[in-house]
């Protein structure tokens, strides 16, 4: 797979364990900034990163921040992302089944590289269930989403 990941300056360090993780699974990374922990704005890495997924140059996303809260926000900005933050294993991988998540969100300030990585593979290794009640129910996301968004 093909992963957009972005941080700012409280996720650079969590960003670079999760890099390697990618790497490692044999993922394609796609780095979007930040490349320091010098202060910066999250929203900027968060839209480049969002977009990758949106424009489907990048099948998902990951993007770290010192909550998870904001990266989580800009992304769910840009239209055809569904993006959360996620501190536990079953959340990572229920809402790429459940609700189609394509963006990560994390919180460096909240979880360790042990519990990132757990995560990371769980957002991964799950696909979205097709032909069940999740999928009646993202179609209407969908179509508020398309009448609402250009």
């Amino acid at each position: 797979m093909k992963i957009a990941i972005g941080c700012d300056h409280a996720g650079f360090a969590l960003k670079e364990t999760v890099v390697q993780v990618l790497k490692e699974q044999k993922h394609t990374v796609i780095d979007c900034g930040t490349s320091s922990c010098e202060r910066v704005d999250f929203p900027d890495f968060a839209f480049v990163a969002a977009q990758k997924v949106a424009n489907h140059e990048a099948d998902r996303a990951i993007l770290i921040c010192g909550s998870g809260v904001g990266m989580c926000i800009a992304a769910n900005k840009v239209k055809g992302i569904y993006a959360s933050v996620c501190h536990d294993a079953y959340s990572a991988r229920q809402a790429v089944e459940h609700d189609n998540l394509n963006v990560l969100c994390l919180g460096a300030r909240i979880i360790g590289p042990s519990l990132a990585e757990d995560l990371v593979k769980q957002f991964l290794s799950a696909t979205f269930k097709t032909g069940t009640r999740h999928e009646e129910r993202l179609q209407k996301i969908i179509a508020f989403e398309n009448a609402h968004f250009k």
